[in-house]
């Protein structure tokens, strides 16, 4: 042990915790933290007999330091050391040591706050920030101030921001571990167009270019790990290759940790679950993809998903030490060089990005107002997640109920817990707990079959009821062993034989995702989900024609879901389930698609509709309302619009303009959809439809927003004609910022001053036309007309009108239309 680099610092930690009580330790990957610290604390005058609490963020970690501590001890596990991960369990009565996952210690602290028999909590690889890990530490925090004083915490991490955590700690301790590293090459290759063919490329180059050691090649998930594989056939037999994930059998993850027999080398694909904690022995070549996988969480539409992103600084950092432990070594990344400066140091928190509903039921639990958080949880995604526990019934008025508590107990997500129990109370226990711990884990069917997404054939697969090479062993194994579990813990019998058809599963999955409920919608493959979102799946998928759904695994990353597990469920089936949820409801609204008035009476669960009926003889009221709400989404143009209506509202607001003692109503878009009610409705009997508009009178709907006198008074102040020299009656045209006079030249001959409107206020602008009414001048100054510019038009007009009376004298002509011949009998235009 004393080799370990660890060790010249254990004397100041073992000072920092025995005078503060907490401390901070910052050491690299392979200098003896997880393994060393533990056992170093075993003397410590402080334990005064009590446990060692050590978290570990996976299960794999967990067990893997639990059994390097026990063989450096020369023990057995579960005698000085053990380790509780979900499934498995190898704790003695001498057990003091023992490391566990954040999740299980939650538990323990939910049920004995002052942690009873435990001297100290040591948070190892805590830069992974997993929301059990930030949530247990609150709780620790929380629990040393109030009834644990003397509990020792200690923070550990080969990357992370030592200082912003030691202050969190009320200022603990800081210690720091140089390490030992051998020296690590870095080699970078070009960025692949397709990860899994140049993963084994990179493999086969480097076992040719170094001819001793393992190597760990990182890959993003189980899938890229299994296509990689299939890549490398034909390696040579002299080579082992072992896949390392979470989804694997305890025996196939410890035949990839353990170093390879002598002769052979070993090559491990492994995901992140490899960066840290783990010792794997033998490596000397880690080759890096550059991504890993990680969670995802919408709290607007309560959908998760995982998600490929680029690794971190940090966590590029970790892979690549993992090449330098033994001896010196080589990194190869999948990535040129000039973009490692654009990672981010870090990645985000999990509590920043993650689905919370697990947590707020932790804390509803606890009984926690406010928690000393290191990174708080996004408020909209913690009050998202108290709503759909809410749903559940897990709160009331945001305090736990009952069945919220033992949905906690349970340990399973709440939405499975909820599933379990309610199927447990209606007496198919059995069959929800092989539900929930299917769910809980990743699908057991491999290959093209798992894109079918029938959750009850898998039901039948892991039942026995039907065989199929497609199903995982291995990962079959470990649901029923889950669902074991979930049984002892609800103390249900052992058997596990029970009515299993789809309908039941349907309903079970409905019972954990209320707001995945889909309807189908259009052709067979699209639905529409109970929270309002579309879904859909391919249409030859033997549930693409069912008419609803229960879904449990979706993907929320695109506008319209793609559904990845469901089972059918029955119209009668939802409405037994969830009386509570449905929503009667009767309505007269517009329908904007068809520019008609619907009359309907629905049932509704959410925002899919049960049952949807004609509802007979709407009131006339209600019918005009729908209208003008209609009217108000699509504008005023849905209406009978003609000269005449225009002709008024522009009269109208030359009025309100030039005419301002008088109060003259407001015709303008905004004010008219605004008094629909006051003006258009009396006009709407018998409307209910686009096509019927043409029967109103608009002008008369217009013309009663003014009162007597005012349709007088609008005469005076704007009248729609005026009268000329030749007889003609010409229109006013109000539409711009002064009336216009468009009128013949020849029309307006011994008129000597421009006509004017508002009771002669406000002269009109005269467009003097040609005789075929082509514009010749423009002028407020009719008068300054005759006397100037005149005499030039004239010359124009007499070469292009030769037949017209082009007069020396306008003022003392006779004003006409006609030609010289007919200047005897001008006729009125």
């Amino acid at each position: 042990m004393d080799k370990l680099p660890i060790e010249p610092v254990i004397p100041a930690l073992l000072n920092a915790l025995a005078s503060a009580g907490r401390a901070v330790l910052q050491a690299p990957p392979g200098a003896g933290k997880t393994t060393r610290v533990p056992l170093a604390l075993l003397d410590a005058p402080w334990r005064a007999g009590g446990k060692i609490i050590v978290l570990e963020p996976r299960r794999l970690a967990a067990r893997s330091a639990a059994l390097r501590m026990a063989t450096t001890l020369g023990e057995e596990v579960g005698e000085t050391v053990g380790y509780r991960v979900r499934l498995d369990s190898r704790i003695g009565p001498k057990t003091i040591i023992e490391v566990m996952t954040e999740g299980l210690f939650l538990r323990r602290l939910q049920s004995d706050p002052s942690l009873d028999g435990v001297a100290g909590v040591l948070f190892d690889e805590f830069h992974e920030r997993s929301v059990d890990g930030d949530l247990a530490l609150a709780f620790c925090l929380e629990s040393r101030a109030a009834l644990r004083d003397d509990l020792r915490l200690l923070v550990m991490s080969a990357t992370l921001d030592g200082e912003a955590v030691a202050r969190h700690l009320d200022d603990a301790p800081i210690i720091t571990s140089e390490g030992r590293a051998f020296p690590v090459e870095i080699r970078h290759l070009p960025r692949p167009d397709r990860l899994e063919p140049a993963m084994a490329a990179a493999i086969r180059q480097a076992l040719n270019e170094v001819p001793e050691g393992d190597i760990l090649a990182f890959l993003p998930g189980g899938a890229e790990i299994r296509r990689t594989a299939d890549a490398l056939v034909g390696l040579p037999p002299t080579i082992d290759l072992t896949p390392l994930h979470g989804d694997l059998p305890l025996a196939e993850q410890d035949r990839a940790i353990k170093p390879a027999p002598t002769g052979r080398r070993k090559v491990v694909l492994a995901t992140s679950i490899a960066e840290t904690s783990l010792t794997i022995e033998g490596v000397r070549v880690v080759i890096d993809s550059g991504l890993s996988r990680v969670a995802r969480f919408d709290p607007n539409s309560s959908m998760g998903r995982l998600e490929t992103v680029r690794v971190s600084l940090a966590a590029a950092e970790q892979r690549r030490g993992r090449a330098g432990r033994v001896a010196p070594g080589v990194c190869y990344r999948l990535w040129p060089e000039a973009e490692t400066r654009a990672l981010l140091p870090f990645h985000p928190p999990a509590i920043l990005e993650a689905d919370l509903t697990p947590l707020a039921l932790e804390l509803a639990v606890w009984s926690a107002d406010s928690l000393p958080w290191l990174t708080p949880p996004p408020s909209g995604t913690l009050s998202a997640a108290r709503e759909l526990l809410n749903d559940l019934g897990a709160l009331d008025e945001g305090r736990v109920t009952t069945h919220g508590k033992a949905m906690s107990e349970l340990g399973a997500h709440p939405r499975l817990a909820h599933l379990m129990l309610t199927g447990a109370a209606d007496g198919y226990g059995a069959t929800a707990c092989l539900l929930g711990a299917l769910l809980s884990e990743r699908d057991p069917l491999r290959g093209p079959m798992a894109r079918d997404t029938d959750l009850g054939r898998r039901v039948d697969l892991l039942r026995g009821e039907e065989t199929s090479p497609a199903l995982d062993r291995g990962a079959a194994a470990r649901i029923r062993e889950q669902a074991k579990a979930f049984r002892r813990q609800l103390d249900l019998p052992a058997q596990d034989r029970e009515r299993s058809d789809g309908e039941l599963i349907g309903r079970l999955v409905a019972l954990a995702y209320p707001d995945r409920i889909a309807q189908r919608r259009g052709p067979p493959g699209q639905f529409r989900l109970s929270g309002g979102r579309g879904a859909s799946l391919p249409p030859e998928d033997p549930l693409a024609a069912n008419e609803f759904l229960a879904v449990a695994a979706i993907d929320g990353q695109k506008q319209t879901a793609r559904i990845f597990l469901a089972a059918p469920v029955s119209r009668a089936g939802l409405e037994a389930d969830f009386p509570e949820r449905l929503a009667e409801r009767a309505f007269v609204e517009w329908d904007e698609r068809e520019k008609i008035v619907q009359a309907r009476r629905q049932i509704r669960l959410g925002a899919l509709i049960l049952s949807d009926k004609p509802l007979t003889n709407p009131g006339s009221t209600d019918v005009a309302a729908a209208v003008m709400a209609g009217i108000r989404r699509h504008g005023l143009a849905l209406l009978p619009w003609n000269d005449t209506c225009e002709t008024l509202r522009q009269r109208v607001a030359f009025a309100r303009r030039y005419d301002s003692d008088q109060d003259w109503p407001d015709l303008g878009d905004e004010a008219l959809l605004s008094t629909l009610e006051e003006w258009l409705a009396p006009h709407l009997d018998g409307i209910s439809r686009a096509t019927h508009f043409s029967r109103i009178d608009l002008f008369q709907a217009l013309s009663s927003l003014m009162p007597w006198p005012l349709p007088a008074r609008l005469d005076k102040i704007a009248p729609t004609h005026l009268s000329v020299p030749s007889g003609s009656r010409i229109p006013i045209d109000y539409s711009g910022e002064e009336p216009v006079l468009a009128v013949r030249l020849q029309e307006m001959f011994g008129l000597a001053t421009t006509p004017s409107v508002a009771e002669g206020r406000v002269p009109v602008l005269l467009h003097l036309l040609s005789p075929a009414r082509r514009p010749v001048q423009v002028t407020r100054d009719l008068a300054g007309f005759w006397r100037g510019a005149y005499a030039e038009v004239r010359k124009d007009l007499r070469g292009q009108y030769p037949k017209h009376y082009w007069p020396d004298n306008p003022l003392e002509a006779e004003a006409t239309a006609r030609t010289k011949k007919h200047m005897g009998k001008p006729t009125p235009q």
